[in-house]
């Protein structure tokens, strides 16, 4: 099957000029799936804030003498992302492709920084953060805008068929294996499970034999199965999922904490800022289980607003991967959708139990700036790619 026969790939080119030619004009117009990204990102982000001022206090107050300074940090933040979601959608995306090359090796310079000991720093026994005195960045985050776009400009180069699975399947493999040891070094189990995922879906979009995909998913699923079996504290928190109530204390504690969290809250929540789990009951509340504290405070109605927002954006981005100006913009589109809604879904189902805790954030809601500003960057480009949907 060449690539213009794939169903995907035929829908996403049709109508439009030839690869390489891109669009004419570089910011578009408002299409319905550029306003329905816009407002899923929005409320999303004013999400994220009003939590991030609740869930943040208590570990404010437990570092310095104000309640307000994780905040004030993820506000500013958030300024910055912002910036940088209205700078990004008004810069014509093919841009991006001379960049692709010497972003990757830069992402891939900055991870083997990150796990040498005198330089990368480390806390909960993990090494994923660089910087110097205040300013402190984690390179994984990095790392996923870099891994995307170069995959987008390889699989969409005209000189590259995908049927030739020398020069277009295996360099993504490839790539997506180094990346992975790269990250499974630190180790960030969340972030290569993301990035595999995205790397398969690409993949997928641009045509690839389905039967590649699914050996390529088998022997990264064996891959992960083994990392867990011969880590000891991977193999307890898989078991923490499993039967948390075998050792309620230790790998089952954070489970059933969250758990509690979402119980407590009920239909419509316990009332913003009334929820009792990020006072140190449940560990990490502001970042990885900042779901726990909307439902807990919220409830299951905000709970499933938050869940809808997340689809609303998931069905935007599949319906620019469709109707992309090309080639380049529909991997575009199919990478930086599938790397925030896979990831979402990874850390709402571990707040819920449904898949095990790898230790990864809720996009544009949790605490942290390097991620914050990454997933707005990356949704600017998302939006440039809806902005010239023909």
């Amino acid at each position: 099957m060449t690539v213009t026969d794939h169903p995907v790939t035929r829908r996403a080119g049709a109508g439009v000029a030839s690869e390489g030619r891109g669009p004419r004009p570089p910011i578009g117009r408002r299409t319905g799936l550029f306003l329905s990204l816009f407002l899923s990102v929005i409320a999303l982000v004013l999400v994220g804030l009003v939590m991030a001022l609740s869930a943040t206090a208590a570990p404010s107050l437990s570092g310095t003498d104000s309640a307000w300074s994780l905040f004030r940090s993820q506000a500013m933040w958030l300024g910055v992302g912002v910036f940088a979601l209205l700078v990004l959608l008004r810069v014509d995306y093919h841009h991006w492709r001379r960049l692709a090359p010497m972003g990757l090796v830069v992402s891939l310079m900055l991870l083997v920084l990150t796990v040498v000991p005198s330089i990368g720093l480390s806390a909960n026994g993990a090494r994923r953060w660089l910087g110097v005195g205040p300013v402190v960045f984690q390179p994984s985050e990095l790392a996923k805008v870099a891994f995307v776009v170069f995959v987008a400009d390889l699989l969409s180069r005209p000189d590259r068929s995908i049927d030739d699975t020398g020069s277009t399947v295996l360099p993504v493999l490839s790539l997506t294996g180094l990346m992975a040891v790269l990250l499974m070094m630190q180790p960030h189990l969340g972030t290569t499970l993301v990035i595999s995922g995205v790397a398969l879906t690409m993949l997928y979009f641009a045509g690839a034999r389905l039967s590649h995909l699914i050996v390529a998913a088998v022997i990264g699923a064996a891959a992960t199965a083994m990392m867990v079996a011969y880590s000891p504290w991977r193999r307890n928190r898989m078991l923490g999922f499993l039967d948390p109530w075998e050792d309620p204390y230790g790998s089952g504690y954070q489970t059933l904490k969250s758990l509690h969290a979402m119980a407590s809250g009920g239909v419509d929540g316990m009332g913003l800022g009334s929820g009792r789990a990020k006072w140190g009951f449940l560990p990490y509340a502001h970042t990885d289980f900042i779901f726990a504290v909307i439902g807990e405070e919220l409830g299951m109605i905000g709970s499933l607003f938050v869940v809808v927002l997340f689809l609303g954006l998931a069905v935007a981005g599949l319906g620019v991967t469709l109707r992309a100006p090309d080639r380049f913009g529909m991997l575009l589109a199919a990478g930086i959708t599938s790397w925030i809604i896979l990831q979402a879904a990874l850390n709402m189902g571990a707040v819920v139990a449904i898949f095990p805790i790898v230790g990864i954030t809720l996009p544009l809601l949790s605490f942290g700036g390097t991620s914050l500003v990454t997933t707005l960057a990356a949704t600017g480009v998302l939006m440039n790619v809806a902005r010239q949907i023909r």
